[in-house]
C-alpha cells in the first residue's frame, strides 16, 4: 500500500450544523471527524452549513482527530461545498455518489485550483470516494486508481442496497464489499467499511461481530454514525498485543532462517512461507503506525 495514506480506524460523522455534536465530537476518540454537509443537513440549511466549517475545525480536531468534510453530489451544491471546504485544517474531502473516474478528476481539479489560489500546499487535501450505486460499483476498480489524491474508497451499504433493490444485509453485500476491498488493494489505497449496515448502533455485540469479520476480510477502517460505534471500530481495527507479539516472533524466525540460507522455516509447529510472513509484517507495520498516531 502507499506510504502517504492516513492512519484511520474510525471516522465519526458529525452534522456541522449540530452545535452540541461539534462541541463534543472530539471527545469520542475517533481518528477522524467527518463534518457532514450532505445527508445530515436539510436543504434549507446547506448555505448556512458551509459557513460553519472553519469554526468547527478547531473544536473537532482539538484531540488530534483528522478533519474530513463530506460534500453533496449535485454539481451546483458540490462546487460551493468544495469552495468552503478547501481551507487550512481539512485533511480530506469525502466525495459522495461517485460513479466514474471523471467525477473524481473534476473534483480534484477544483481542489487543486483552490489550493493554489489560497496558498495551501499542493496536494495536501486528500479525497475519499464513496460509491453508492450500481453504475459506480461496476467502475469501482477504475475509480480506486484514478487519482493520486484518492486515499480511500468505500461502498455505501444503505444507498447501494436501495439502488439495487436489496436489503442491506451481509449476505447480499458480501460480493460488492469484497470487490471494494480488491479494488482498493489493487490501487494501494484504504478499503473502508464493513459488511453490514451502519444504521443500527444499539446492538453493540452484533456490531462488533460485523466489524471483526470485516477486518478479517481486509477492511482497515470504517465510519460511525454514533459515538457508541467508535470504540468498537478502534478496538477491532487495531491489532491486539498478542497478535503483534506473535507477528514479531514469526518475522524474526523467518529472517533468521533466511539469513542462514534455509529454504523451509518452522514456526510454532507449522511451516511458514513468504505470504504468511508478509501478513505478519503488515500487522507490525499497522501497530507501529497506530503508535505513531497516538504519540502525534
Amino acid at each position: 500500500m502507499r506510504d502517504d495514506l492516513p492512519v484511520w480506524r474510525s471516522m465519526m460523522f458529525v452534522p456541522v450544523t449540530a452545535e452540541k455534536f461539534v462541541r463534543t465530537g472530539a471527545d469520542r476518540g475517533a481518528d477522524a471527524i467527518i463534518l457532514d454537509l450532505e445527508d445530515a443537513v436539510a436543504p434549507s440549511q446547506k448555505d448556512h452549513a458551509r459557513t460553519l466549517i472553519e469554526g468547527a475545525i478547531p473544536q473537532v480536531a482539538r484531540n488530534g482527530a483528522d478533519v474530513v468534510v463530506r460534500v453533496n453530489r449535485p454539481w451546483r451544491l458540490l462546487v460551493r461545498d468544495l469552495e468552503a471546504a478547501v481551507i487550512p485544517g481539512v485533511a480530506a474531502i469525502m466525495l459522495t455518489k461517485v460513479d466514474s473516474p471523471e467525477h473524481v478528476h473534476s473534483c480534484a481539479d477544483i481542489v487543486a485550483e483552490l489550493e493554489a489560489e489560497r496558498g495551501l500546499p499542493p496536494g495536501r487535501i486528500k479525497l475519499i470516494a464513496l460509491v453508492e450505486n450500481a453504475v459506480g460499483f461496476f467502475r469501482i476498480d477504475q475509480i480506486a486508481k484514478c487519482h493520486p489524491r484518492l486515499v480511500a474508497i468505500s461502498l455505501g451499504s444503505e444507498d447501494f442496497a436501495a439502488d439495487v433493490g436489496m436489503q442491506a444485509e451481509p449476505e447480499g453485500l458480501l460480493y460488492p464489499k469484497q470487490q471494494t476491498i480488491f479494488a482498493a488493494r489493487a490501487a494501494g489505497i484504504l478499503p473502508m467499511g464493513f459488511v453490514g449496515s451502519i444504521a443500527d448502533f444499539r446492538d453493540q455485540d452484533a456490531f462488533r461481530t460485523i466489524v471483526r469479520r470485516s477486518r478479517r476480510l481486509g477492511f482497515m477502517c470504517a465510519s460511525a454514525v454514533h459515538p457508541l460505534q467508535v470504540a468498537v471500530l478502534n478496538e477491532e481495527f487495531s491489532p491486539d498485543p498478542a497478535e503483534v507479539a506473535k507477528a514479531e516472533k514469526m518475522i524474526a524466525a523467518y529472517d533468521d532462517a533466511y539469513a542462514k540460507g534455509l529454504g523451509a522455516v518452522q514456526f510454532e509447529g507449522a511451516m511458514i512461507d513468504v505470504p504468511v510472513v508478509e501478513r505478519a509484517r503488515s500487522v507490525v507495520k499497522r501497530a507501529a503506525a497506530l503508535r505513531g498516531r497516538a504519540k502525534g
